[in-house]
């Protein structure tokens, strides 16, 4: 080996990987590598481990689940063809909307030589050819009917507050004013709705099959609360989905497998918002460029996006809601709880009030079960 090579700690790794530290140890776990051990018997990572970890993070973009990974990696070929496919449809999607760009420019040009001058809005247009998402509309109670807009709507978008905060009926509100938005809630395992739906729709029933099979094959545990999930995610319609406490009922390596499969999706996802409180599916240290964070402070103040890193304002205060799972089963089935007096009074804005669907305290913990992450709830 070259004494002069460069060996880096699992933090510098993942870093250099663009994967999150826990995203690292989990591939240890599972034994996709292994990295060396210095002269204090510390992780580290040399040039032939950061090849390997590169692997497998392409492996991961085009959508292989971990136990897809490991046979690839084996030589095993199975499951490459539905990735490969896949990831084929995307580039021609791309490439379909890359050439009416080129069309447009051509035109442009073919009116300047006419001596035509294109319009601002055309020019525009070339740099933005989709236009993004954004809603504006008046915050409902608790709060006063500010006025509140929310522009650059991504594929995953977390909504986060403590209890009380008002983050339910903020995801509410996003439901109703969105253009063909739904709303996932609590009862979606409970009512007996997801088994109706698949029952009656075999192609939704393959699509969450196929998800299942995904999901168990990174690691998640098959249960009711995930398939009725599943049966959201994959229902076809609305082009907005909003979903409450997605970790419902999902243990510790379920939720890494669900927002693993969440990200997978790329840019060209359906917009999600992500009602969450858990460390796992919002883990500050691996928030991408197309994800976002839509925090709802204890004061009522206005919902703000926050930044995933330490320092930036309200950095802290989404730490603090955030906890493991482990941490949020002790409190499962405590509710918020107000004087009876409230609950029959009417707010000024003339918004109607609602039962608060909240089911966990705002217990903080420290979120750093796993080696190496830099997430924290203080």
């Amino acid at each position: 080996m070259n004494s002069s090579s460069r060996f880096l700690n699992p933090a510098e790794a993942a870093r250099r990987l663009g994967v999150s530290a826990k995203a690292l140890r989990l591939y240890e776990q599972r034994g996709l590598v292994a990295p060396a051990r210095n002269a204090a018997g510390w992780r580290s990572y040399g040039p032939e481990q950061m090849a390997r970890g590169a692997e497998i993070v392409a492996l991961r973009a085009l959508g292989l689940s971990l136990a897809q990974v490991a046979r690839v990696l084996d030589g095993d070929a199975e499951g490459l063809e539905p990735a490969l496919a896949a990831h084929q449809t995307t580039l021609e999607a791309h490439a379909r909307q890359l050439a009416g760009t080129i069309e447009t420019v051509r035109n442009l040009r073919a009116d300047l030589a006419r001596g035509q001058t294109p319009t601002v809005e055309a020019l525009t247009h070339l740099l933005a050819p989709t236009a993004k998402l954004e809603v504006e509309f008046e915050l409902p109670w608790p709060w006063g009917g500010e006025p509140f807009m929310l522009r650059d709507i991504r594929p995953l978008n977390y909504i986060v507050g403590p209890l009380g905060s008002g983050k339910t009926r903020l995801a509410l509100r996003l439901a109703e004013v969105l253009p063909d938005a739904a709303f996932l809630g609590l009862e979606r395992e409970e009512d007996g709705s997801a088994t109706t739906q698949l029952n009656a729709d075999p192609a939704l029933r393959l699509r969450v099959d196929q998800a299942l099979a995904w999901l168990i094959e990174d690691g998640a545990t098959a249960s009711d609360a995930l398939i009725a999930l599943l049966a959201g995610l994959e229902t076809e319609g609305p082009s907005v989905l909003v979903v409450d406490m997605v970790e419902q009922g999902l243990d510790h390596a379920t939720q890494q497998a669900v927002i693993a499969h969440l990200r997978r999706r790329g840019p060209d996802g359906r917009p999600l918002f992500l009602l969450t409180r858990s460390c796992v599916i919002l883990d500050l240290a691996a928030v991408g460029a197309h994800e976002s964070i839509i925090f709802c402070p204890a004061n009522h103040s206005p919902p703000t996006r926050v930044d995933p890193w330490p320092g930036a304002p309200g950095y802290e205060a989404v730490a603090s809601c955030l906890a493991s799972p482990e941490v949020r089963a002790r409190t499962q089935g405590v509710i918020a709880w107000r004087p009876q007096s409230a609950l029959h009074q009417r707010p000024e804005s003339g918004h109607r009030t609602a039962r608060s669907p909240f089911t966990q305290t705002a217990s903080s913990s420290n979120c750093d079960e796993v080696e190496g992450s830099t997430s924290k709830a203080t």
